[in-house]
């Protein structure tokens, strides 16, 4: 029972890698939108949509939560959503895409390692082997790309610890609620937490959209339209449910690994943008990450 809980967690945290990744063409697909309106245009899009999948039942749901809940969605929102891309979009923005992705793209590590801490997690002596192999993979797929651009500003540097402290808080946090949570389902919490960031967002609009000159079409409108919708719906919609789902299944030093899938899916998206095959390097960044996991897994499977 416990390797098909195992399975299950695995693959759904693959998906929600899969379906993340799409998030890193965005700015590919829309040019000439600033970090902020594409942050809060998702965003809205994804409360409008939540707002819609749960509107049928939201007065029993709504019954099922306490102050301590909505207090803890509104964290979770901010921290996972609003705060991590905003310093996201920032660190791209001064220092760029090489350096923020470097440190974003420890992740899978920190959560790992805070997780370890927790009362009856595998420990951390059995982690060290998969942590090296994930920590070289990131190493790798980097390496190449920071010799030739510099480690950009100390001012991109913080932004980028910054934006990986609040995701890091973010996964650790939603898996220890979806833990707790015994009469709200996984999708309910997705919704939920789309429902309050999509309120959140709200606030982004005058900022993002009213201060300085707008220079787009109706046909920049339409698409940039198009494409927050689809990223609101298929990224934060559908990912999010399956993110939660392999939250609750797997232990949370196996979901800290689980998001290694995201930047792996978000490389091999890039490659058929550019229309090439990765390098060398890149080939065996993508074999490191994924040994990592399966160590993790597999150590996560004998334990008794």
């Amino acid at each position: 029972m416990m390797i098909n809980k195992t399975v299950l967690g695995i693959s759904a945290g693959v998906l929600a890698g899969a379906l993340w990744g799409l998030v890193f063409l965005v700015p590919q697909l829309i040019r000439g939108f600033t970090p902020m309106q594409l942050s809060a245009g998702r965003y809205v899009a994804y409360g409008i949509v939540a707002a819609i999948l749960i509107a049928r039942s939201w007065h029993s749901i709504a019954a099922k939560l306490s102050a301590k809940e909505w207090r803890a969605l509104v964290w979770l929102s901010l921290t996972g959503n609003i705060i991590y891309y905003i310093l996201l979009a920032a660190a791209v923005q001064t220092g760029g895409v090489a350096m923020a992705a470097l440190v974003i793209g420890l992740l899978p590590v920190v959560v790992t390692l805070v997780a370890s801490r927790d009362d009856g997690a595998v420990s951390f002596r059995q982690l060290i082997p998969s942590l090296i192999l994930s920590s070289a993979g990131l190493i790798c797929i980097s390496w190449k790309t920071l010799s030739a651009t510099g480690t950009g500003s100390l001012s991109s540097l913080l932004y980028a610890i910054g934006a990986l402290i609040s995701w890091t808080v973010y996964a650790v946090e939603n898996s220890r609620w979806l833990a707790q949570l015994k009469n709200i389902t996984s999708h309910e919490w997705s919704l939920l937490t789309g429902l309050v960031t999509g309120v959140q967002a709200l606030l982004l609009l005058i900022p993002a959209f009213c201060i300085g000159p707008s220079t787009h079409s109706a046909t920049d409108w339409m698409h940039f339209s198009v494409v927050v919708t689809g990223i609101a719906l298929f990224c934060s919609i559908l990912g999010n449910a399956l993110w939660n789902y392999a939250s609750r299944m797997l232990p949370l030093t196996l979901v800290g690994q689980m998001i290694v899938f995201e930047t792996l899916f978000a490389a091999t998206y890039g490659f058929l943008w550019e229309k090439r095959w990765p390098t060398l390097a890149e080939y065996s960044a993508m074999g490191l990450l994924i040994a990592g996991v399966i160590l993790c897994a597999s150590v996560h499977s004998t334990k008794k």
